[in-house]
């Protein structure tokens, strides 16, 4: 899958106005598909952004109950282990 897949997949989640998405990495792309699973049933959960920042990864979405921080440090693994 695409980043542009991943984002019409969760279309309804991704807050108007927003890209979602924007890592065309597979591997990334995988493990974040598997972890929407899990949010989507969180009521409220949208997201705005995931991308790459000064080669840091960000995660914008809610609630703040979402481990943002965690999503981003593993985003971060992935792209290095691939490397």
């Amino acid at each position: 899958m695409a980043a542009t897949e991943f984002n019409k997949k969760y279309k309804a989640y991704l807050e108007e106005g927003h890209y979602g998405l924007a890592i065309d990495d597979e591997a990334v792309i995988n493990y974040l598909d598997g972890k929407f699973q899990e949010f989507i049933k969180i009521p409220g959960f949208s997201y705005s952004q995931i991308k790459l920042k000064f080669g840091m990864a960000r995660v914008y979405c809610q609630p703040t109950s979402i481990p943002t921080n965690e999503l981003e440090a593993e985003i971060e693994k992935i792209l290095k282990d691939g490397k």
